[in-house]
């Protein structure tokens, strides 16, 4: 796992390019504490920057930025090639690096002007430079029988050999991992950038600057781009809609106007000669969700069973290549157990496994995931977090993620994530189980939901709707100590404004919308702001032959899956240097789930269905079968208790005014009813408050 950063144009020869590249990379420092490497092209105007965790191959032959065999491609990249070596076996048979490659156990900059183009005798060849050299090369065979020299045994090597042989878009078909690619191409003064299949590890880019000093940019993380001093940092003010909408700002936006997000299984082509970016898919997740619906799997629900395991346990083999410690979370629920099991399940040594611990009663699966992990035999740590450990990683937020997010369970992500590293390098994950795998509650309370309602008039709901908005939720609270019975439900007049707005609702996909949206008209609350339109809209692919399940899975998998689960899981791990992985989202496993008939995967009265079965093969269902629980704090408690100062200072109404982003009224209301106890708010005020704490640490 590592961090990239670069730069296309400017001023040609700038003095200071490889400051400036270092001041962007240095921001990277945690997702690379082990190596860092800087290459530029003063005459194309062309800079990447790289910072490594080293994971596969610690040796010297791991360092990036790495030229390619021939010395065509210069690749910054960041994220693992699980299946590389068979990427390996296949080049050896079919073509190969040349013998007199250039060796990369080096640091420093090529000065590519006085590189050869792509045929010319390599002999003059350039060395990189480094004090600590090891001979890491080994030799294959390829068709022709020519002996052929490896430098190293990293992944990256091997993308490099596979880009030269097959090209990049073949090559990345080819591969299975997670990464984010910046690949300049020397012969057609071409950047490319790429994104793994389902939006793992993360890309930003974008043309900053004007006249003479304008520059395309692109990083890891916004705060590497923010380094170079073209940058403008305008607040975009429909992301920041979005953000109160969702908790977390979707691809393709980012907090800043100008630039972007790379959206997964895309590649980006962009160059000095032509710099409107040209973007196109190599993998596209409808695609492979409507192939699998329209060919589905006709083996019975025990062979699917068969199927899935086998495949999944073949994913969780290739995620266990490391050549550091390795471990997993383990929550106790069905996904982390999963894969928990099936790791220990290929492991010749217990599992190094890890969970955190409340003692609120609620937030607690510390106790399950004992269990799983001392019947499994694994090698379990767990840490018991109070309120004040969890609280002291607020302050952080703002620093571990570039841009605001607001799903508060990115704070217990963090403390195992900080727990884990204390262990190992790398920790799998469980995460995608409910996307692929039919998990979430929502899935068929929303159908069920619309079933119902669509079955009475539309006039007859919207009338219905208007009459109960007529009165405010206040009123409603205070009708109900009038009404026999009612005074029991707490904060009726909250609920039945709720339901006004899924009475109203004109379809399932707005029933949807709803479903998954903390503030239904973020623009109400947003000064000069606008709502973009985004894949749950405007941005909508085409989903027919889907059922309305299918397609709330599928709506998640490209946008709440990459842009909330998979950000948090990414920036947690990242704040301490740990790289994360998830078996689930191994594309084989992806196509494979979409081929099952839902039935299968809601079959006698459960969700997950042959997930859950799977896991039974290892661990008895007793352990497992228990409502599901998130992974959540308190949070509503605290902004009333210890929470509160913190929270006021950044709310206050004098400041909202003077930063000039929100309206006052609508938040300093729903603190107050917050405060009272009237509401729990909490959902609405996190996102206010994540974006208030990121300003201020801008």
């Amino acid at each position: 796992m590592c961090g990239l950063v670069g730069f296309l144009g400017g001023v040609a020869g700038a003095s200071g390019d490889d400051a400036v590249l270092r001041s962007m990379a240095d921001q990277l420092v945690l997702r690379g504490p082990d190596d860092d490497g800087y290459w530029s092209d003063t005459g194309q105007r062309i800079g990447l920057g790289h910072r490594r965790l080293a994971i596969v191959d610690l040796s010297p032959a791991g360092h990036q930025p790495m030229a390619s065999a021939s010395g065509r491609y210069v690749i910054a990249f960041n994220g693992e090639i699980y299946n590389h070596l068979d990427l390996r076996r296949e080049l050896e048979k079919t073509g190969l690096p040349r013998r007199d490659a250039p060796r990369n156990d080096e640091t420093a900059r090529i000065d590519t002007s006085a590189l050869p183009s792509r045929n010319d005798d390599l002999s003059g060849l350039p060395r990189f430079t480094r004090n600590d050299k090891a001979d890491v090369s080994s030799r294959g065979q390829n068709g022709r029988g020519d002996p052929v020299a490896w430098r190293g045994h990293s992944d990256t090597e091997t993308l490099l050999a596979g880009i030269e042989a097959w090209g990049l878009e073949a090559t990345l078909k080819k591969s299975i991992g997670m990464f984010a690619i910046a690949l300049w191409d020397r012969e057609a003064n071409t950047l490319t950038l790429a994104r793994d299949r389902m939006g793992e590890k993360p890309l930003y880019y974008g043309w900053q600057g004007n006249g003479e000093q304008r520059v395309f940019l692109f990083g890891s993380e916004l705060k590497a781009i923010k380094a170079h001093p073209a940058f403008s940092a305008e607040i975009d003010r429909g992301a920041l809609c979005l953000l109160l909408r969702h908790n977390y700002i979707p691809a393709p936006y980012s907090i800043y106007q100008g630039i972007a997000k790379l959206e997964p299984g895309c590649l980006l082509s962009v160059s000095l000669a032509q710099p409107e970016p040209r973007i196109w898919k190599y993998w596209d997740m409808v695609d492979v969700a409507r192939a699998g619906v329209a060919q589905p799997f006709f083996g019975t629900a025990d062979e699917a069973v068969d199927a899935l395991d086998m495949l999944a346990r073949d994913a969780v083999r290739q995620q266990m290549m490391a050549d550091v410690p390795l471990g997993a979370f383990l929550s106790g629920g069905i996904d982390s157990s999963t894969v928990v099991a099936l790791m220990q399940s290929q492991s010749s040594h217990p599992v190094k496994t890890f969970t955190i611990g409340f003692n609120e009663q609620g937030y607690n699966e510390a106790i399950h995931a004992r269990a799983v992990a001392k019947h499994l035999g694994t090698e379990h740590t767990e840490l018991y977090v109070t309120p004040g450990q969890a609280m002291d990683v607020i302050p952080c937020l703002p620093a571990l993620y570039c841009e605001p997010f607001a799903d508060s369970s990115q704070i217990p992500t963090f403390l195992v994530s900080q727990l884990a590293r204390q262990h190992v390098t790398v920790s799998l994950s469980g995460d995608a189980g409910d996307e692929l795998f039919c998990g979430y509650n929502r899935y068929l309370l929303t159908q069920r939901m619309w079933k119902k309602l669509s079955s009475v008039p539309a006039p007859l709901r919207s009338l219905a709707a208007k009459a109960i908005t007529t009165l405010s939720p206040d009123a409603w609270d205070n009708l109900a100590h009038l009404i026999p019975g009612a005074s029991r439900w707490s904060m009726l007049g909250d609920k039945l404004h709720k339901g006004a707005a899924v009475l109203s609702s004109r379809s399932v996909d707005q029933l949807y919308l709803g479903m998954v949206s903390h503030l239904d008209h973020p623009a109400d609350w947003v000064k000069g702001g606008h709502e973009p339109s985004t894949r749950l809209t405007g941005l909508r692919p085409d989903l027919n032959g889907f059922n309305e399940v299918q397609q709330m899975m599928l709506l998640d998998s490209i946008s709440y899956l990459p842009d909330d689960i998979l950000v948090k899981l990414d920036r947690a791990g990242m704040g301490v240097s740990l790289e994360g992985r998830v078996p689930f989202l191994d594309h084989r496993v992806v196509a494979f789930a979409w081929s099952l008939p839902l039935e299968y995967k809601l079959r006698e009265g459960q969700s997950k269905w042959p997930l859950r079965q799977v896991l039974y093969r290892y661990v008895p269902r007793e352990l497992i079968d228990r409502p599901k629980m998130g992974f959540a704090v308190p949070l509503h408690d605290w902004l009333r208790g210890p929470l509160r100062n913190w929270a006021e200072s950044l709310l206050d109404e004098a400041r909202l005014q003077r930063e000039g982003y929100f309206y006052p009224a609508p938040i300093r209301q729903i603190w107050a009813e917050h405060l009272s106890g009237k509401r729990n708010w909490m959902a609405r005020l996190w996102c206010v408050l994540m974006f208030q704490a990121w300003l201020e640490e801008q």
